[in-house]
């Protein structure tokens, strides 16, 4: 994982079927521009300046509001922390609430940013099987009974893409509650549901301040922007503050500023739903050539939300190298191996259809075709 990205510095390329990836040729850059010249016209120097180490207090109100009202997230503004992305969140949590040695349960497959960072501030992984229905908690509790820490992407579990029930959602919660465990919540990409309303966190089902939220702007608007939030429990806000203030000077402000514009003037909403309505035909777009391209060869799934799909492989044949195959004729599709902490019954790729024009579509599954008949010779 250390090689893969480490090769992708240096002049950035969008490939083919990279995962969370957004659709920047769709992105609202005159709007934006025209926002970020505003502020910065308005300016009387402040933006310039050391800014407020929770944030940009507008922006706090701003994502405290779409919070509560699109993702069912309970917070008070003074809850929500502004940081600069979702890994520094994670590091600043997993170093907040445990020591060195202290067990954290991890999904596996999992996303391996989050991964890195609990595993960076001194905890003992344990990987913990992903069913339909999520992270499983009873297999949990046999391989480790006291986990500090608990990982989980409930919404749209990453990189499986199933969807954490509420039965499971219920059954962790109470786990979290009786072990005194704390639960960080990727909610990475819940935005983009496909079928029916976005489901609502897992953090508005807590009722005993054990769960973290961690959310992106990376997603939905472009990861360059390195920001994102963090709602902490009530218990955690003091802690989280002086957190902030030992491991972090704050986020950058003028990028705050903006965001918050866009947020308070109704544009972020419009454009989830724009993206929403384009990633829909994208993704379909990909289920349907796959149907007419790659049949035999891999067996691609819908979804009902997100930002990339997964793809089967037949038995017998190594994601880890098609994957490296794809890479060489310019195509991402990161190998499900890549995401787990020991075996899994099945190998498969990640697909991101969101970053893809429906006129490079055919073309880049036609492309992806002849790694895997080649792969299967």
């Amino acid at each position: 994982l250390f090689e893969r990205a480490v090769a992708k510095r240096g002049p950035y390329q969008v490939r083919a079927f990279e995962p969370n990836l957004p659709a920047f040729d769709a992105f609202p850059m005159a709007l934006w521009s025209r926002i970020a010249a505003r502020q910065w016209r308005r300016s009387n120097g402040s933006n310039m300046a050391y800014g407020e180490l929770a944030g940009y207090a507008p922006l706090r109100r701003a994502v405290a509001r779409y919070l509560s009202t699109a993702r069912g997230v309970k917070c008070d503004v003074e809850q929500v922390f502004i940081v600069s992305g979702a890994h520094e969140a994670f590091t600043i949590a997993a170093n907040l609430v445990a020591d060195p040695g202290d067990r954290a349960w991890v999904e596996s497959p999992g996303p391996f940013g989050v991964r890195n960072a609990v595993g960076a501030a001194g905890l003992e992984l344990v990987p913990v099987p992903v069913d339909d229905q999520g992270l499983m908690v009873s297999e949990g509790h046999r391989r480790a009974p006291d986990p500090k820490v608990i990982v989980v992407t409930p919404s749209r579990q990453h990189p499986l893409c199933v969807t954490m029930g509420l039965n499971r959602r219920l059954e962790l919660l109470e786990a979290a509650e009786r072990s005194k465990s704390w639960i960080i919540e990727d909610d990475y990409d819940s935005e983009f549901r496909y079928v029916g309303r976005p489901l609502p966190a897992l953090q508005g089902l807590d009722t005993t301040g054990r769960v973290i939220y961690v959310g992106t702007f990376s997603k939905v608007l472009f990861p360059a922007l390195r920001l994102g939030y963090v709602v902490a429990p009530p218990s955690l806000v003091v802690p989280f503050a002086r957190a902030i203030a030992a491991f972090s000077r704050g986020a950058a402000t003028p990028l705050q500023a903006v965001i918050a514009s866009f947020i308070e003037e109704g544009h972020f909403t419009a454009h989830i739903r724009r993206m929403r309505k384009l990633y829909k035909e994208r993704h379909d777009l990909l289920i349907e050539e796959a149907e007419k391209q790659l049949t035999g060869l891999l067996d691609v799934l819908p979804v009902d939300s997100g930002m990339h799909a997964m793809g089967w492989l037949p038995d017998g044949m190594a994601g880890a190298e098609v994957s490296k195959k794809a890479a060489l004729v310019g195509i991402s599709a990161p190998s499900l191996s890549d995401y787990c902490l020991e075996p899994y019954a099945r190998e498969g790729l990640l697909l991101g259809f969101t970053c893809v024009p429906p006129k490079e579509m055919a073309r880049s599954v036609g492309k992806l075709r002849e790694v895997l008949e080649t792969a299967n010779n």
